[in-house]
């Protein structure tokens, strides 16, 4: 064997014919190229963070709840940039431990509902109310043979009559009524009724319970009595209005203060803009309301006092 033919011939190093460095070489773009397709397409929530949840209470038909608030999520997802779906409440109190817990971001509460929510919360803020919630009312509503005249006070002979509420924990169908009822007669709505007061759950079921005549006098929220009298499923012949209240405060979007670390800083801020510039008819419906404004905790100091007058929070 010659000199020439035992020397190997050492050709220079490159990328292309080193495997280490041609995987050192590729890596990063084989890097940008998978966190391009993870996000191409999706929503925030599909890159790491959760969806922002929300719930209402159940103050209507469930059912009807779920088809309403659909549109709504889909358009919250839209404007602002992620995932946002509605997760349907058992009960008013289930909304608000669902809030408490924070299974739920986000809630469609009462004002006394909304008042539960944020004392349970340190940070919870009411960020949004329907433009008529500062100034809300309830209605005394009494089946035709219950033999109620209408009248702008207080109806005082209805103590002999069976009366119901709608949720236990309903501004509009307890908690207010109830203080009016006390206010006026000086006595618990216990002591006042000749029968044991029933709660019927919710306002729809107020209606139809005080139409049967099942009830003779009941509590309804007054824009689910009118909605009820439009539509056709309540009869103003049948179920009349005797009373109607002096206003208060009532419905919110109020919002957990986790969502600030979930989302972003500034994401209440932007959730409250989005909310508050909602113009669509169609979306609106879903609470029902014609347009929303800013709220804030102060606003339902009120309901709060009278909660604690009738020892519904401490």
């Amino acid at each position: 064997m010659t000199a020439f033919a035992s020397r190997r011939v050492r050709r220079p190093v490159t990328p292309f014919n080193n495997p280490v460095s041609l995987i050192g070489c590729f890596f990063p773009l084989l890097l940008l190229f998978m966190i391009l397709s993870a996000c191409d397409g999706e929503p925030e929530s599909h890159a790491g963070t959760p969806p922002l949840r929300f719930t209402a209470i159940p103050d209507q038909n469930s059912t009807e709840l779920q088809e309403k608030f659909q549109p709504l999520a889909a358009y919250l997802s839209e404007q602002l940039g992620r995932i946002v779906t509605y997760v349907p409440a058992r009960d008013y109190q289930a909304s608000v431990e669902m809030f408490r817990n924070g299974d739920v971001h986000l809630a469609w509460f009462g004002g006394f509902t909304g008042v539960q929510a944020r004392e349970a919360v340190a940070g919870a803020m009411a960020i949004a109310q329907g433009a008529t919630d500062p100034h809300y009312f309830t209605y005394f509503i009494a089946h035709k043979d219950a033999g109620i005249e209408p009248s702008s006070k207080f109806p005082q002979d209805i103590a002999s009559l069976r009366f119901t509420f709608g949720s236990p924990s309903s501004t509009s169908g307890r908690l207010m009524p109830e203080y009016f009822i006390r206010h006026h007669t000086g006595k618990t709505p216990l002591d006042y009724f000749d029968h044991p007061v029933g709660f019927s759950g919710s306002h729809d079921k107020t209606a139809e319970l005080v139409g049967s005549g099942q009830y003779q006098v009941g509590a309804i929220n007054y824009k689910v009595y009118e909605r009820r009298v439009l539509e056709g499923s309540t009869d103003p012949e049948r179920v009349q209005v005797v009373w109607k209240t002096p206003p208060y405060a009532d419905y919110n979007w109020t919002v957990h203060p986790h969502v600030e670390t979930l989302f972003g800083r500034g994401f209440i801020q932007r959730l409250q803009s989005v909310l508050v510039d909602i113009d669509d008819p169609k979306l609106l419906a879903a609470l029902p309301r014609e347009r929303l404004i800013v709220a804030k905790n102060q606003d339902f100091d009120g309901i709060r006092d009278v909660a604690k007058i009738l020892n519904m929070i401490r």
